[in-house]
């Protein structure tokens, strides 16, 4: 018997709404247990290492291993992005914790940037937000494919923009950057969300491929999460200078 033999259909033959609404509902549990231990692990190294004072003076005293750190993530991200479904379950595991526990590395600079108040209170704001703008994506009906183009081309715009104050230094240019970054990821969240739930194919349940597509979504979400609560902490500044 075929796997997907199993799978209860209609007098029709098709998948009824009730199976497909479960399965869904399994398969985004999956993406969000896979994206909340990858935020787990990043949180948990950037806490870690900026409590070594003397791992940070390694990190960011030295220019080199901070930029080939970067390198390495990007390097990461986009292999796991752009091959996930080539690799074997335990390589696409390992890359994307991997990567989470780099960006661990990187991201422990908010812990001497910002204080505890202001880094607690924009990841539960961050948090709050990400779930609802998730759970709008997760139930909307509407069609959010053209939104998300629109996004994307926002996301290329401050991403040029970003690389361009990098010379010109103009805090104005840095706060528009960041407003609207902040509310491209927000809008991002739902879009990525609502593509996710499409691309799970019914009666994958327990195979390797589901669990891969699973961590490609994970990687989606985990990255809006993360670049949201950057974007977040910026607006709510409270630095210790």
């Amino acid at each position: 018997m075929e796997f997907n033999d199993a799978i209860p259909r209609t007098m029709g033959g098709r998948v009824s709404s009730q199976v497909i609404a479960d399965e869904n509902r399994r398969f985004m549990i999956r993406v969000y247990n896979w994206m909340t231990a990858g935020l787990g692990l990043t949180g948990l190294v950037a806490w870690i290492v900026s409590s070594d004072p003397a791992m940070m003076q390694l990190i960011f005293g030295n220019p080199i291993l901070l930029i080939g750190l970067v390198l390495v993530e990007l390097g990461l991200v986009f292999w796991l992005a752009a091959r996930v479904m080539q690799m074997s379950v335990m390589t696409a595991m390992s890359v994307f914790m991997g990567y989470s526990a780099l960006n661990g590395f990187t991201l422990s600079a908010i812990f001497v940037v910002y204080t505890p108040t202001t880094i607690s209170t924009a990841f539960l704001v961050t948090a709050g937000t990400f779930a609802t703008m998730s759970f709008i994506g997760y139930t909307t009906k509407r069609d959010l494919t053209n939104l998300g183009g629109f996004l994307m081309m926002g996301l290329i715009g401050i991403i040029i923009a970003s690389l361009a104050n990098f010379w010109f230094q103009s805090p104005a240019l840095h706060w528009a950057v960041t407003y609207i970054g902040l509310f491209i990821f927000i809008g991002l969240t739902a879009y990525d969300t609502q593509k996710i739930k499409e691309m799970n194919i019914i009666g994958n349940e327990g195979t390797a491929e589901d669990t891969k597509e699973a961590i490609r979504g994970a990687l989606s979400l985990y990255l809006d999460f993360i670049n949201m609560f950057l974007f977040m902490l910026q607006i709510m500044g409270g630095n210790r200078d």
